[in-house]
């Protein structure tokens, strides 16, 4: 993503008249920067003016639309329901605090109170619900992009979903306040919403009042989230359970991040590397980027032998730091070679720790090409071949347009849901995000989940990742299972599958097919 330099923000200063609005608008966007810098989260940042409200159809529209379709699965067709539309959140003397945007699809001709009801959401934080919406659980999805060398041009077109959940849950797709067309009252300051708390409060409230005004607390519930959406997914699990008394029967997390610390680039956390070094394997496994003993092996016996002595030799050396012995430092040096095709050299200037910026720069140096964070199949080219890292995210560029694109189109044509406001896809509007119940410390939401399945024994929770994913790499998000503390007896309550795609897997096909077959078994266990 854009990483702003200094010179820029000076001329940035500069242009700028100095009146209050734009020194606020600068204190947002430093605020931003600074949590990007720290956190390295994916986001793009959008300072959306205020909307026109001369003409056209209502901002906020208080209906919401019911709209009838059918969509064909396994030679099934499948007619159901969508709504589309706000749903408001109100104090309890009645002043509307908030107004959330959601799509809903119900299958026709089923009884509710056996069917389960899937509350499903993004990341980011700043991410709307467009990804796991149009790219994998609902009726209709963006066709697959594949990887760099098939990227969608415009103009784009939705096509039916015949991989859809609505086959075996109802979907419920949820924007949190200042993403999508949702927003907070001018009454209420919208930085409540913008945090690891107040975001919990706020989405446990929306479903917790759908599940009420829809008569679904009978139905079998489940949450899915995507990156910091599974943050969010594992926090309402503890939330709903604790403060609503609704226990769920499973969670879906995609492309998990439980503990930052696993995926932390921090002076002094030697843990990270370990953790990033299989992926970093099976990227340059993928683009023909190792020596030749290694390259012809096949990716899953591989990784075994990475994640084996990454957990091993490797980590034992970085935790001798400066102590390391020279004749073992050079073992390290050549098997980290062997393992990511990255010279001996380069190895050596980084110290034994190559961080995932300068990873993405480096390994295709020579060809003149970077690799993605959220999937490192893709490549692009920057202006120039030298820096320690790119200028974008070739795998975000290749989904944005697209996704944004039949977004926008669907929810108006389609779903007959209009208003003039920007639909927020990813936005910086919701930094700073608020940190401030671990502060001074990494932020973990691996134990609310564990005491959530403690409580709870009904609770199931299948984790998918991929092995491209640079952003919330999967052997990261194995470490933090493992660390959880369940106890033996609950340990069978999670379950977790790979595919050979990246952060959002379901941008290459087979990965589609096989994560939907996986979740629907998934389903059907936890429901049993």
């Amino acid at each position: 993503m854009f990483r702003p330099s200094s010179l820029q923000l000076a001329l940035s200063l500069l242009a700028m008249s100095v009146t209050a609005e734009r020194l606020e608008r600068l204190r947002l966007y430093l605020s931003f920067l600074t949590v990007f810098c720290l956190y390295g989260t994916t986001v793009g940042f959008s300072m959306a003016q205020a909307p026109d409200t001369t003409g056209g159809p209502e901002l906020y529209p208080d209906t919401v639309i019911t709209t009838e379709h059918t969509v064909e699965v396994d030679g099934e067709t499948i007619r159901y329901t969508a709504d589309a539309g706000y749903l408001p959140l109100r104090a309890e003397d009645g002043t509307v605090q908030a107004k959330m945007f959601y799509v809903a699809y119900r299958k026709a001709g089923t009884d509710q109170e056996d069917r389960p009801i899937t509350f499903a959401f993004n990341g980011g934080p700043g991410s709307s619900s467009v990804w796991l919406h149009l790219g994998a659980l609902g009726p209709r999805r963006v066709p697959v992009v594949s990887d760099s060398t098939n990227v969608l041009s415009p103009p784009y077109e939705l096509v039916d979903n015949g991989q859809t959940w609505l086959d075996f849950t109802d979907l419920v797709f949820i924007d949190p306040v200042t993403t999508g067309y949702s927003r907070s009252t001018s009454a209420v300051d919208e930085d409540r919403f913008h945090g690891f708390e107040g975001d919990i409060e706020s989405v446990s409230r929306f479903i917790r009042l759908y599940t009420t005004r829809n008569d679904r607390w009978s139905s079998p519930k489940f949450l899915a989230g995507e990156s910091y959406g599974t943050v969010r997914a594992a926090g309402l699990a503890s939330a709903l359970q604790d403060r609503h008394g609704m226990y769920l029967n499973g969670i879906v997390l995609v492309s998990a991040v439980l503990n930052y610390q696993a995926n932390a680039f921090d002076r002094g956390n030697d843990l990270v590397y370990p953790l990033f070094l299989p992926t970093y394997a099976a990227t340059a496994h993928y683009h023909g980027a190792l020596p030749a003993d290694q390259q012809g092996r096949d990716l899953r016996t591989f990784l075994d032998e990475v994640e084996q002595w990454a957990t091993t030799d490797y980590t034992v050396a970085l935790m001798q730091g400066d102590a390391l012995p020279d004749a073992e430092r050079e073992r390290v040096i050549d098997r980290l070679h062997q393992y990511t095709g990255l010279s001996r050299e380069f190895i050596d200037d980084a110290n034994l720790r190559v961080v995932d910026r300068h990873f993405y720069k480096e390994l295709l140096r020579d060809e003149g090409q970077t690799v993605g964070r959220l999937d490192s199949r893709f490549t692009a080219q920057d202006r120039l071949d030298v820096g320690a890292g790119p200028e974008f995210d070739p795998s975000y560029v290749a989904i944005l347009g697209p996704y944004t694109a039949t977004l926008n189109s669907y929810v108006r044509g389609e779903l007959g849901f209009e208003t003039d406001l920007p639909y927020e896809i990813l936005t910086g509007r919701v930094w700073p995000w608020n940190y401030e119940t671990f502060e001074n410390q990494y932020l973990d939401v691996a134990e609310p989940l564990r005491q959530a399945i403690h409580k709870n024994p009904a609770l199931r929770v299948h984790v998918a990742s991929g092995y491209y994913d640079v952003a919330t790499p999967y052997f990261a998000t194995d470490y933090v299972l493992d660390h959880m503390g369940l106890g033996a007896k609950y340990r069978d309550n999670v379950s977790v599958s790979y595919y050979e795609s990246g952060h959002m897997m379901y941008v290459h096909m087979p990965s589609l097919r096989q994560f939907t077959d996986n979740v629907e078994t998934f389903y059907r266990d936890a429901t049993d």
